[in-house]
């Protein structure tokens, strides 16, 4: 089993930057792929972000290319998610998630394991 825990949430004024960190544990991740999702409150759960095993591939939602940068410390079992230029239409719950294999990133039905998720607020 694995134990996903996030940190790095906050309260943030628009413009601002923050940098999500998700730990595995339990099990070794070096061959866990990794998503980030977010839900802001009334809404639907969304795909932000995956990365594989290896840090080599990438893949992002539309609406946050080029703001938003998804990385990997194998030796820490820890992943990254770099949010620049935030926006208030951030704000919401930021969730990261493992799954084994690398296809169909962007659906979280297809992840096994997530974390509890850490929050971001963004003021204006």
């Amino acid at each position: 089993q694995v134990q996903l825990v996030e940190s790095g949430g906050g309260l943030v004024q628009a413009g601002g930057s923050l940098r999500l960190s998700c730990t595995a544990s339990g099990r070794t991740s070096d061959n866990l792929h990794m998503g980030w999702f977010r839900q802001a409150l009334g809404k639907e759960r969304e795909f932000v972000a995956a990365i594989t095993w290896s840090g080599r591939n990438t893949d992002y939602a539309d609406s946050v290319k080029g703001r938003f940068i998804i990385s990997r410390d194998k030796a820490k079992n820890t992943a990254y998610l770099q949010i620049n230029n935030l926006k208030p239409e951030d704000t919401a719950v930021y969730y990261c998630a493992g799954k084994d294999r690398w296809d169909l990133v962007r659906r979280d039905e297809t992840y096994l394991y997530w974390g509890q998720g850490t929050q971001v607020t963004v003021s204006s």
